[in-house]
């Protein structure tokens, strides 16, 4: 047992390194997008604050992980490798693809999938699937009216300056909200893997409750930095330059706005999707100037991606896991 528990921890850490690379967008599109920062410029500060961030925030999410989405009671070492398994390939499917879709959703489903193929829908815990939901619809909603409200803001403080030393200023500022972003990301999406590792060492009977080891810390977090920085630039086109043109102000608003969802939704522990988030305040800080200057038909697809995500990863987790039962 202990080495199939190595495997699945090794396949934790590969999900989080795929996770790290296909968000790696939502930290940088913006400083990308306007300019600012050049992409290794960016992607090196954003892999640096996403290390950083799981040491910043509590464990709530990783709890929610652990022990909210199927009983850690019952829940098997070979349930969350096929769990695993179908999280890795969808998100990997969707980052080929350049759609920039929630890996915390891609996590939730495949787990979720494993879990019904393994023990049945009883074993789901519903209360904690009720915070990811809850996640799903106040990102993007909450994303949208931050940016619009802080993008508002900076226009109406800034109307009578001269645009290009206003645009200078917002440049270096967001050098800052990049950063802060980076590090709120760190936090809420580093925790997941942390939560997964837990539920392993649990299941595989290695420590007696769900408590969270420094080492699991330590090796999240460099597996989350680590994909960061060799990033999707397929995705950070998507974010950083199809949905909107944004200018170095609007950019700081949506790195902000941003971030501090991403860091209300940490210390609540609910696994939010930093993806929601960034596109949602990307699209309101576009809006706040005009509503034709967001490309509302490359939101519809991402809001696609969304919608799929969830039943997409399940889907192949099920069928892994049912794999998996075959030989075991």
């Amino acid at each position: 047992m202990l080495e199939i528990a190595i495997g699945a921890i090794i396949i934790a850490l590969i999900f989080d390194f795929v996770n790290g690379f296909n968000d790696s967008a939502n930290s940088v599109a913006t400083v990308i997008g306007t300019r600012v920062l050049k992409p290794l410029q960016a992607v090196s500060l954003s892999a640096a604050m996403n290390f950083i961030g799981p040491f910043v925030f509590g464990v709530a999410v990783a709890t929610t992980i652990a022990k909210g989405i199927v009983s850690p009671d019952d829940i098997t070492v070979y349930m969350i490798v096929g769990g695993l398994a179908g999280a890795i390939g969808w998100s990997t499917l969707c980052t080929y693809f350049g759609l920039p879709i929630s890996n915390s959703h891609s996590l939730v489903g495949g787990i979720m999938g494993a879990g019904i193929a393994g023990l049945g829908f009883e074993k789901l815990v519903y209360g904690g699937l009720t915070k990811v939901l809850a996640g799903i619809v106040i990102a993007p909603i909450g994303g949208i009216i931050f940016g619009l409200l802080l993008t508002g803001l900076i226009i109406t403080v800034f109307a009578n300056r001269k645009p290009a030393p206003v645009n200078r200023t917002f440049g270096r500022l967001q050098i800052i909200s990049s950063a802060w972003f980076a590090l709120t990301h760190g936090a809420n999406d580093g925790q997941k893997t942390m939560g997964i590792i837990v539920l392993i060492l649990f299941s595989a009977e290695l420590v007696p409750d769900l408590e969270m080891p420094l080492w699991v810390i330590l090796a999240a977090a460099t597996a989350m930095g680590l994909g960061t920085f060799f990033g999707g630039y397929k995705v950070i086109k998507t974010l950083g330059v199809k949905v909107t043109k944004l200018k170095p102000y609007q950019g700081f608003a949506a790195e902000t706005g941003g971030g501090l969802m991403l860091a209300i939704f940490a210390v609540l522990g609910i696994p939010a999707s930093t993806t929601h988030a960034i596109t949602g305040t990307i699209m309101g800080a576009g809006a706040a100037r005009r509503k034709r200057a967001v490309r509302w038909k490359v939101g519809r697809q991402i809001v696609f991606a969304w919608v799929i995500t969830i039943p997409g990863s399940a889907a192949m987790g099920i069928g892994i896991t049912y794999l998996i039962h075959l030989f075991v």
